[in-house]
């Protein structure tokens, strides 16, 4: 019998398969009342999944390929669910977790310290059912990120792109946004553009999160360079820029960046 008394609902995104199925098993062990609705591979499809059926938990990797667990975790946050990281990295996770997260998970995961984690779940749900506040799940991601932000040699700092018949070299400072097109990402400046093989989600490992923002599956953009978010009379959202007159796709995966702005 569930002590909650209701259903608990659940989010998995790890994008290495085997250690997905690996977890939704020990979950099932760990937790037979817990329901699985999402299991992903990446990021985007992490964060699709959450805008339409939000879970009260999330177990998410945090070095997912191109949207990472900290972007997801925003989202579920935003949402009132509660998070658990995964990680094989232990050197920076203990203690910023150990400051306030619901908690976290070193692959591969151990039974023992799964059953602990599920139990602290149980008991932060039952708190919340009962009224009782939680810790600052949006602080603590900040935290996280500044710590994990790409650095020195990891910052991609310039672009070689074919042009034509030519190989044009594109300061990172120059780039409007980058966007993924069949086998090629096209690498847009205010003036000129070129096409590059590097995949898009290899490409996010070295840019600055605070520089550059995924709003689709398929682009990526500067920040500085937006100027406006436009939702039209279907629903669909596109964004406009600064110093280019083209219009790109915003999906609904991603509009949580821009509240407040």
């Amino acid at each position: 019998m569930n002590p909650l008394g209701a259903r608990v609902t659940a989010l998995i995104a790890e994008d290495e398969a085997p250690q997905r199925r690996a977890l939704h098993e020990q979950l099932q062990q760990a937790w037979p009342e817990l329901e699985a609705i999402a299991l992903c591979e990446d990021g985007v499809s992490a964060l699709e999944s959450v805008q339409a059926q939000p879970p009260m938990v999330a177990f998410l990797d945090i070095r997912m390929p191109g949207v990472s667990g900290l972007d997801v975790a925003r989202a579920v946050a935003e949402q009132g669910g509660l998070v658990v990281f995964t990680t094989a990295y232990d050197d920076y996770a203990v203690r910023a977790f150990e400051a306030g997260a619901v908690d976290y998970l070193l692959k591969p995961v151990q039974p023992a310290r799964l059953e602990q984690a599920v139990a602290r779940l149980r008991e932060r749900l039952e708190q919340r059912r009962s009224g009782a506040g939680g810790p600052d799940l949006e602080a603590l991601i900040e935290g996280l990120e500044s710590r994990l932000r790409p650095r020195g040699e990891r910052l991609v700092r310039w672009i070689t792109a074919s042009a034509g018949d030519s190989v044009r070299m594109i300061g990172i400072d120059e780039v409007l946004f980058f966007q993924a097109q069949e086998k090629y990402v096209r690498v847009v400046t205010a003036d000129a553009e070129g096409v590059i093989r590097t995949p898009l989600k290899e490409l996010l490992a070295g840019l600055d999160p605070d520089a550059f923002w995924q709003v689709h599956r398929g682009t990526v953009v500067r920040v500085q360079a937006i100027d406006r978010v436009t939702r039209n009379e279907l629903g669909r959202h596109t964004l406009s820029l600064k110093n280019h007159a083209e219009h790109l796709p915003v999906s609904g995966a991603f509009l949580h960046r821009f509240r407040g702005m």
